[in-house]
């Protein structure tokens, strides 16, 4: 079994800096202080697929930061790392190398880049979810998950299927909206435990009132508690609640409504600027991503560990339509840090707003 690691190292880096993706914004990002995310992640995968593994698996890789730096163990080098890396980089990669399966580190981008090279290949991938936003088939639901799909793959317990290769169709994304398209398909390990599937929109024109009811519940909240600080997710269902209740959201951000007012796509930083500085109650609204199930770890990363824990994982209420809930039997979380996800997982379940003043428990994944 012959392994190909690569990682694209500038993905992701803008995730807690509310960027929302960091193509040709990795040299600001650093300036703005963001550290490595999709390497570090890597090295998890590889540390647990280390653990798992009960026969020699050859790892082939560049070295410096495409691979080397954060691969645990021996590994063969077949070449280096160039001093800038783009998108060409990664295409290099793929098409230089002949592997029985190809594990990347990155997010919806390198994914594209990555088949763009493959072509007519059919090798296999695996994606460690390394970037901003992740909503292709291909990408294991956490690093420790792709350990176990690369694993099983490699004993022969997984099949290969085609998975949709998506990402946010990049010029209405300019103009603020959300709509993920399909560029294309590639073949990984079938696996619905461990690997995430690929993102759906799930919504119907029928449930407005619904989402009025589910506002309508929200703002009975803040008039029971005028100093309630409430963190608004992202999202589409979010957005239109906000209509609602009459304040303009980012549909692709994380705002903060406190004492009638709305403060706008907030990074990590600005969020946890709010929070330490408000003594009160606070209130994170998260809506689950269809056919995928997170609530944590996809497009809102500015959501970070510290932010979490300084609001409070009690705090976290998920909000969902009756659509959506038709085909989520339970929520996925990827916080970034092990023990906090443990902590999380621990609790078994977590609330959900379905209707005014009905919430229904919804259990979380234990992977």
């Amino acid at each position: 079994m012959r392994l190909a690691v690569v990682v694209n190292p500038d993905a992701g880096l803008g995730g807690r800096l509310g960027f929302k993706g960091s193509d040709g914004r990795a040299a600001e990002a650093r300036a703005a202080g963001a550290e490595d995310r999709a390497g570090p992640r890597m090295k998890q995968c590889l540390e647990r697929l280390s653990e798992l593994a009960r026969m020699p698996i050859e790892i082939i890789s560049w070295d410096g930061r495409m691979g080397g730096d954060w691969i645990p163990g021996e590994y063969t080098s077949t070449g280096k790392t160039p001093e800038i890396t783009d998108a060409n980089s990664t295409a290099d990669f793929i098409n230089s190398h002949e592997p029985d399966l190809f594990l990347y580190a990155g997010g919806d981008g390198t994914t594209r880049d990555i088949v763009e090279a493959l072509g007519d290949r059919e090798t296999p991938i695996v994606g460690v979810p390394g970037g901003v936003k992740m909503h292709s088939g291909c990408f294991a639901t956490t690093p420790r998950s792709a350990a176990e799909v690369v694993w099983s793959f490699v004993t022969g317990d997984l099949m290969i299927a085609r998975t949709e290769v998506m990402d946010l169709d990049e010029e209405v994304y300019q103009l603020g909206e959300w709509k993920v398209r399909m560029y294309g398909e590639a073949f990984t390990p079938a696996s619905p435990r461990w690997m995430q599937g690929a993102k759906e929109q799930v919504q119907r024109e029928s449930e407005s009132e619904t989402l009025e009811a589910m506002a309508s519940h929200i703002q009975s909240l803040v008039e029971d508690n005028p100093d309630l600080m409430i963190v608004w997710g992202s999202g589409g269902t979010l957005r239109q609640m906000c209509k609602e209740l009459g304040f303009d959201s980012t549909l692709l951000g994380i705002d903060i409504q406190h004492n009638g007012k709305m403060f706008h796509d907030l990074n990590e930083q600005g969020i946890l600027q709010h929070i330490n500085q408000h003594n009160g109650a606070k209130l994170l609204l998260l809506s689950p991503m269809g056919g995928q199930g997170f609530l944590i770890g996809r497009g809102n990363l500015q959501l970070s560990p510290d932010v979490l824990r300084g609001i409070g994982i009690e705090n976290v209420l998920g909000i969902a339509t009756p659509a959506k809930l038709l085909g989520l039997n339970e929520v996925r979380i990827d916080t970034g840090d092990e023990s906090l996800d443990s902590e999380i997982r621990e609790r078994k379940y977590l609330k959900m707003l379905q209707g005014y003043r009905t919430t229904r428990v919804i259990r979380v994944s234990s992977d």
